[in-house]
């Protein structure tokens, strides 16, 4: 069972549901947080598996770079420059061949590494300066990753580790929409519990307590309960958690957030649990090259009651309630980026010690653009 932690004095004090914040610290991070690019040696989603039937091709983006992706017949898969090297057409609309890409202009026909291993009306393909990039790339938890940074940091880089996504005590549902706005609005919104008055509508009344956050050089967490203030509990939490009773300080839920660059990952344990009740990865990828754009990838895993059969019965309630949060949370961190656009700079006055150090974070382990 999560227990909630006595707090150190880094931490924020949790008294009769009343948080006494630290005083921070002035930023030590320099640089405008929204300009800073995502770093590519790492492993990202850029498409759901079951959109890439055998035998098709797909394009995708990641900061801007078209990607090709093709499935052979025999479910190998490639990643490929989505460009011909002849005439610049995407290959993402050719035919695949065996296990190559065919440019459905004129036939060039490119292998897994990116090389033309043949062009129709030439007998010596090779003589000429015409190979792609190739991506490495891998498949898992229903979606397709490939690795846009250095192809030779494949082999120390980790490939991301989502146990619950394989695990039959839980239900998964992908989240899988574009949001336009820069791919570190996504990681505060989802730090910042303290946004639960946005959710009135579905929520009701919801009193965040921050109990505190932890970091290190690449990653931040953060733990908080709840207590509701007022209002019912909604159905669609209801059918995900349980019902949610008020108990004492040391039975109470526990939410952990926790960003280690570039993934997010959100668990939440009911009171008196061993395991999460609720487990949330999310990636945030950026799809143009100003990357005030991302495409959210998730999987939300939901570990199914004791009679498992109810949490499929109820699966549609769920899908409703969540949709509605995050059309909301899509909603005002559009509005963030509209506003960062409006003033050309990050004005924001940010005073809560787990997003403070989440910006630096995020700023230190990223890129910059331009």
């Amino acid at each position: 069972m999560r227990k909630l932690e006595t707090l150190d004095p880094h931490r924020a004090m949790v008294m009769d549901n009343t948080v006494r914040l630290p005083t921070p610290a002035p930023d030590s991070y320099v640089g405008d947080l929204r300009k800073t690019g995502l770093a590519p040696d790492f492993w990202y989603p850029i498409a759901r598996s079951r959109d890439l039937k055998p035998g098709k091709l797909l394009g995708a983006r990641f900061a801007g770079a078209p990607i090709a992706l093709a499935r052979t017949r025999a479910g190998k898969l490639l990643a490929l420059e989505d460009r011909c090297a002849h005439r610049q057409v995407p290959l993402s609309v050719g035919v695949v061949a065996d296990d190559a890409i065919r440019c459905g202009y004129h036939g060039w026909e490119y292998n897994a590494e990116g090389r033309c291993v043949s062009v129709p009306y030439l007998d010596r393909c090779s003589m000429q300066p015409n190979s792609v990039r190739h991506y490495p790339v891998r498949e898992a938890y229903g979606l397709i990753f490939v690795f846009p940074g250095e192809a030779s940091r494949t082999a120390t880089t980790p490939f991301p580790a989502v146990p619950s996504a394989t695990d039959p005590a839980y239900k998964t549902r992908y989240l899988d929409r574009r949001v336009d706005c820069h791919w570190s609005f996504m990681h505060e919104n989802l730090m910042d519990m303290n946004h639960q008055f946005l959710h009135r509508r579905l929520m009701g009344s919801i009193k965040t307590m921050f109990l505190g956050t932890r970091h290190g050089p690449n990653w931040v967490e953060t733990d908080y309960t709840f207590h509701r203030a007022g209002g019912r509990q909604p159905l669609g939490e209801k059918f995900m958690l349980g019902k949610r009773p008020d108990t004492g300080p040391e039975e109470r839920d526990l939410m952990t957030i926790r960003t280690e660059y570039p993934y997010q990952t959100l668990k939440f344990w009911t009171a008196g649990s061993t395991h999460p009740a609720l487990d949330l990865w999310n990636v945030y990828v950026p799809l143009d090259e100003a990357q005030r754009t991302n495409h959210t990838y998730g999987l939300m895993m939901i570990r199914r009651p004791g009679m498992s059969f109810l949490l499929d019965v109820f699966w549609p309630f769920i899908v409703w309630f969540t949709n509605g949060i995050f059309a909301e949370d899509r909603w005002i961190c559009e509005l963030e980026q509209a506003a960062f656009d409006a003033q050309g700079e990050d004005r924001n006055q940010e005073i809560f010690p787990a997003i403070r150090s989440l910006r630096k974070v995020l700023v230190e382990n990223g890129v910059r653009m331009g």
